[in-house]
């Protein structure tokens, strides 16, 4: 698991790894690229190339029989011959410190007999029917899940694409993402070869991405050395300062945590408690942290001290001996064995004190406790293999379909558009904790920390919450923005009407990502057909808002028309033509509705107003409903030859220095002239910028809004709209 960077332009956090946990020796990659090159003296023979393998695998699996391993290595080392690493190390040694990784932290055969195997479909001739004849079908899906898709064939979407195939596959197998996670790490140790805007690239994709998913995974032990591995890369000034007190605290002579855990054993011998007490210092990522939280540290603070016992009963008979014989920190205390983290954490978490200040946090923790804290869902082997006759099988938790991946998987599924499900994608996993909410029938609802009683609708009816109208939290009436707590009991409230439609509100209230598409989906198709077809919007851009018209006025009633426009364009105040409706209404004048400002190549209908006025909206707009209704007749409409177009879009974003420069600066790129525009005060860190554009051509409009959506901040743009709008 400490396999060194071959690289020291990219420092590699050794020091604390090596303390963290004990280590085999680390990986001679030169060896080892010699020992494939030589290859095996006999071809049944085990070749000396994966001996550290070997070693690392029946450490945790004695019996284990490493003939599978043998055929995929000679298979791997066959195909990839003559292939070099950017390092200079010939391309085996890639698959062998992964597999390493991986049966170091407990990973049963077949995932190991995947891993050596697992750049071969991608890389060389080898091709997953190969694979399933030789190795099983087992072994084919886990490579064919980590196998990347071409560059070729999908472009700049290829990387999200991959990540979506990926949790597809883990979806059905949690172990494709582990050889993923261990397949970065060893990338990401070796990444000092790479030019410095690829490594940072690399880098940001870890930290955003993989790194949440080895959270949510329960694999600390790579989760921990990716986070030092991205800060090297992306804040190597902070880390380098990190690297110096660390250096500093461990060329102290003495040791408070030394001093204390020593403390501790005796508590423990005199209570009779067989318990192992160790020191784990932090690593580089967890001390930057403390110093950014305390201060200056003291020595307590470079690491925690971490007991291990044999029964869950002895966890609390040493929690209880430690707060009797030293003094507790009580806020500390937290209780993960009563009630596990939801990627299968368990221990108690307390902290300790000494007369003269220093604080020891201590982790309480069984042997197959402190397993699977280090390894997650690798620690537990194959979970897809039938039950055995080892009752503590019968207690692990079932990590093939976890509630967030679940989640994940369902969302996804809604987000066909490879920039949505991008960014949805890094927004869910940046959500790194959950709670647990319980329905009035004993039933439970995982949900992201924050999620209100919208989220939860959403979780557990589908698209069928649309017809939500309230919810009772632990009891009591409360509105559907209510943020729910870990424990709370829901109850949601129903509404008869099949047909009823979500809020627009209900957007700023939803956490999850499932149910904001889902709402976003409805409110556009309520707009009518041509919104996300035509219009090229995303799924609910639409925003409803009074706009200013040309006059100054406002449209918001009869008193407050502004001109009809003729049936021909005119130049307005900047001698620009509006876009040209033509009616099916000799000498009848032509106006653009307020409410759904229609521009080519919208569908659109008119309905003759009084002045002799024909009014122009978009066929799916709601005043054209209003119309009917009142009983307007239709007028015909069609665009003229002019391509010119003028419209009203609003920006929605957070607040950010200069974002108001760098939104002009995205419009004025796409040639596109700014009539005015408008900056709301910003309210709970977000603003709303309204533009009125002149397009020469109405086809750049999908394009237009695509480039401000990509402005650093902006999290919406859509046409303005205002339903109570002159007609």
């Amino acid at each position: 698991m400490s396999a060194e960077a071959t690289n020291p332009a990219t420092p590699a956090p050794a020091t604390p790894g090596t303390h963290r946990r004990k280590s085999r020796p680390r990986i001679d990659l030169r060896r080892l690229g010699r020992a494939a090159l030589l290859g095996p003296a006999t071809r049944d023979r085990l070749p000396d190339a994966i001996g550290h393998v070997a070693e690392a695998h029946r450490a945790h699996y004695p019996d284990a029989d490493l003939e599978p391993l043998r055929r995929a290595y000679l298979l791997a080392e066959s195909s990839h011959r003559g292939q070099m690493r950017k390092s200079g190390e010939p391309y085996i040694t890639h698959p062998l410190a992964v597999t390493l990784i991986l049966a170091e932290l407990g990973a049963e055969t077949t995932t190991l007999t995947a891993s050596l195997l697992h750049d071969t479909v991608e890389d060389t001739d080898v091709t997953l029917d190969q694979v399933r004849e030789e190795f099983g079908e087992e072994v084919r899906y886990l490579v064919d899940g980590v196998t990347k898709l071409e560059k070729v064939d999908y472009g700049a979407a290829a990387e999200p694409e991959t990540f979506r195939k990926m949790l597809v596959a883990t979806g059905s197998d949690v172990r494709v993402m582990s050889i993923k996670l261990a397949d970065r790490l060893h990338n990401m140790r070796t990444l000092g070869v790479m030019r410095r805007e690829k490594q940072e690239r690399i880098a940001k994709v870890t930290r955003d991405v993989l790194i949440p998913l080895a959270e949510r995974l329960g694999v600390q032990a790579l989760k921990t050395e990716l986070e030092d591995l991205v800060f090297a890369v992306l804040h190597p000034e902070e880390y380098e300062h990190t690297r110096e007190l660390i250096v500093e605290n461990a060329a102290h002579g003495d040791d408070p945590l030394a001093e204390m855990a020593e403390q501790a054993r005796a508590v423990l011998r005199e209570a009779g408690i067989q318990a192992e007490v160790l020191i784990r210092p932090r690593h580089f990522v967890s001390v930057h942290r403390i110093s950014r939280k305390r201060g200056r540290l003291r020595g307590a603070d470079f690491g925690r001290l971490l007991v291990l016992v044999n029964e869950d009963a002895d966890c609390y008979g040493v929690l209880g001996e430690l707060h009797t014989c030293m003094t507790p920190v009580v806020s500390e205390f937290k209780d993960f064995i009563a009630v596990p983290k939801f990627n299968l954490y368990q221990s108690l978490h307390t902290a300790i004190a000494r007369e003269d200040g220093e604080v020891a946090e201590v982790l309480i923790r069984t042997h197959q406790m402190h397993k699977v804290a280090e390894a997650g869902v690798v620690a537990l082997g194959n979970p897809y293999a039938p039950a055995s006759d080892d009752p503590a099988d019968g207690e692990r938790a079932d990590p093939t379909r976890p509630g967030w991946l679940s989640r994940l998987l369902v969302w996804q599924e809604a987000a066909p558009d490879t920039d949505t499900f991008w960014s949805t994608l890094r927004e869910d996993l940046a959500q790194d904790r959950e709670i647990t909410v319980f329905r009035p029938d004993g039933g439970a609802l995982g949900l992201p920390e924050g999620a209100s009683c919208v989220d939860a609708a959403y979780a557990q009816y589908g698209e069928d919450a649309h017809a939500c109208i309230g919810a009772r939290v632990n009891g009591r009436l409360a509105t559907l923005s209510t943020v729910l707590r870990d424990g709370d009991t829901v109850q949601l409230l129903m509404g008869q009407d099949p047909a009823s439609e979500p809020s627009r509100e209900w957007l700023e209230h939803a956490r999850t990502p499932s149910a904001r598409i889902a709402i976003q989906r409805r409110l556009s198709a309520r707009q009518g057909p041509e919104g996300p077809t035509e219009d090229g919007l995303d799924p609910g851009d639409v925003r409803y808002r009074a706009e200013t018209t040309a006059d100054g006025g406002a449209a918001l009633g009869p008193a407050s028309r502004p001109p009809a426009l003729p049936a021909h364009p005119t130049p307005d105040a900047f001698g620009v033509p509006e876009a040209n409706a033509v009616v099916d209404l000799p000498g009848a004048a032509v106006r653009l509705a307020g409410c759904c400002t229609p521009v080519p190549p919208d569908e659109v209908t008119g309905f003759a107003v009084r002045g002799g006025v024909v009014t122009v909206h978009r066929v799916g707009c709601t005043g054209v409903a209003r119309m009917k209704s009142a009983g307007r007749a239709e007028v015909g409409v069609h665009w003229g030859e002019t391509t010119e177009c003028r419209v009203t879009l609003v920006a929605e974003s957070f607040v950010r220095p200069h974002l108001l420069a760098d939104l002009t600066e995205a419009i004025a790129l796409q040639g596109v002239g700014i009539v005015s525009a408008t900056v709301e005060p910003p309210s709970q860190q977000r603003v709303r910028h309204t533009y009125t554009l002149q397009l020469p051509d109405a086809a750049h409009l999908p394009a237009l809004m695509r480039a401000m959506r990509n402005v650093a901040g902006v999290y919406d743009v859509g046409r303005a709209q205002h339903p109570a709008a002159a007609q």
